[in-house]
């Protein structure tokens, strides 16, 4: 029901933005999450999202670098990455937030994970 999308290949300092869209239910009433998993490692968050905009959180190694938004109209979630590092090569996954009242960061409170989409960061 979540499928993101916009992962590639980009050089060091590139950008890029990923998209998060939702089918089959709205989730606009969800907090949504983007977290990302490294080949060899776990899944970690990155950012999130509350359902009334304006309040996000990211992981300190994307802070000022990734900015999440929303767009309830189209029932997507976006994630801007600029100024890519190696070290952001992952597979991207987006998920609703489906426990607790505060913005989450533990992938164990989300739910309704898609497909992730890929990203290479070259150096």
């Amino acid at each position: 029901q979540l499928q993101a999308s916009g992962g590639g290949l980009v050089q060091a300092g590139g950008s890029l933005r990923l998209s998060c869209t939702a089918s089959g239910r709205t989730f606009s009433s969800y907090a949504m999450g983007w977290f990302r998993q490294a080949p060899g490692r776990e899944r970690e968050f990155v950012a999130a999202i509350r359902r009334s905009i304006g309040t996000t959180a990211y992981a300190d190694s994307v802070k000022g670098r990734f900015t999440i938004s929303r767009d309830n109209a189209k029932n997507t979630v976006y994630l801007q990455m600029n100024s890519l590092e190696p070290a952001d090569t992952a597979v991207y996954y987006c998920a609703a937030q489906i426990r607790g009242w505060t913005i989450a960061t533990l992938g164990q409170d989300y739910g309704y994970w898609g497909q992730g989409t890929l990203v290479t960061v070259s150096s």
